[in-house]
């Protein structure tokens, strides 16, 4: 799967999405908008690093603390929340540790990443996780980026299956 696929499919489809990420800091939007035809399917990108900002962009302050900001109802309410805000047709949420401790939310992430993409059509979001086991923050988000792109192309063909 490549960003060229998935702009293709968007753009036959005149779809819209937008990104709400943490652990990857926009290296999903960036993805998409290294690639020609971008901007006619690309509606906004934030990188939420904090929680702060996630809860300001609309994740619901109890998911974060019942589940922690590192789970997938986390990254779930991220990616319908950045549809809410930006009326995209599918929302991208990916929130979790690559490898590092973090002072602010600790809890037993074992280097899990949490993808999730919401389809607004069918008010479904799509998840997958993984544990990320490369040496580098840059080996590991590229594997994320690659599993969030194939995805983000099962949530649209689910959409045309109505799955």
């Amino acid at each position: 799967m490549s960003a060229e696929e998935l702009i293709k499919v968007l753009t036959e489809k005149n779809k819209k999405i937008a990104t709400m990420e943490s652990c990857t800091g926009g290296g999903f939007a960036n993805t998409i908008t290294n690639t020609p035809g971008s901007s006619d399917v690309f509606n906004f990108g934030a990188v939420t690093y904090s929680n702060d900002y996630k809860i300001k962009f609309g994740v619901p302050k109890e998911v974060i603390d019942e589940f922690t900001v590192y789970s997938i109802e986390t990254a779930r309410a991220m990616a319908k929340a950045i549809v809410d805000f930006t009326n995209a047709d599918f929302g991208v949420g990916i929130t979790g540790k690559l490898k590092r401790v973090d002072k602010c939310n600790l809890c037993n992430a074992d280097d899990l990443v949490y993808i999730s993409v919401y389809s607004k059509e069918l008010n479904k979001n799509y998840d997958e996780s993984m544990q990320v086991t490369k040496d580098t923050r840059e080996e590991n988000k590229r594997d994320v980026l690659e599993k969030a792109l194939a995805l983000c192309m099962k949530a649209i063909q689910g959409e045309d299956y109505g799955v």
